[in-house]
């Protein structure tokens, strides 16, 4: 009873200071249990944290045909994000070689050019043996792996259920938008 106490007063010092605890990785669905470094800060961020959203994962590229998505996926994301959706961008030079620049190049570009807020992590690979283990995961469930830039993946609230958009999609599809609003209700 006594170490409930101090943990509960433990949390709750901690929230009366501003700092949410994270999310118990034990409740964490597989999934989801990955942790990548930040692009901004290069922190390590846990996919954790994300659990009980609508994830939509995005592999980008400033350099890219489809690079005037991150307009789309910033106004999607801006107006649906208090109704729980996520997008997570995962920058990659794995197709085109794309993404050469380091983490503060790319950040600067998403930021200055289309005033990204949405999370976006360190550059990684999305493809192949060299990929990350989330993305080797999002491609085994869904059989469905990127074969280019600005592929898409979405994730329902309690990462049951993966869907998978080729690079054509817009974040503005219509297919695309009927799923995130079945997901999110």
């Amino acid at each position: 009873m006594i170490s409930v106490l101090k943990r509960w007063m433990g949390i709750a010092g901690l929230l009366s200071v501003g700092v949410v605890p994270a999310a118990d990785a034990s409740q964490c669905p597989d999934l989801l249990n990955h942790s990548f470094a930040g692009l901004q800060d290069g922190k390590p961020q846990s996919l954790c944290q994300y659990q009980g959203k609508v994830i939509l994962v995005v592999n980008t590229a400033s350099y890219c045909g489809f690079t005037s998505q991150y307009d789309g996926l910033e106004k999607l994301y801006a107006r649906l994000k208090d109704k729980g959706l996520v997008v997570l961008g995962f920058p990659s030079n794995d197709f085109g070689e794309q993404e050469p620049g380091g983490s503060k190049e790319i950040a600067d570009f998403c930021r200055l050019t289309y005033g990204v807020d949405f999370p976006m992590l360190a550059k990684s690979s999305v493809k192949g043996k060299a990929a990350n283990p989330f993305y080797l995961k999002l491609a085994e469930i869904t059989g469905s792996r990127p074969r280019w830039n600005f592929h898409k993946y979405l994730i329902n609230r309690d990462a049951t259920q993966v869907l998978s958009f080729g690079s054509m999609t817009a974040p503005d599809d219509k297919e695309l938008l009927a799923r995130i609003d079945a997901f999110l209700k």
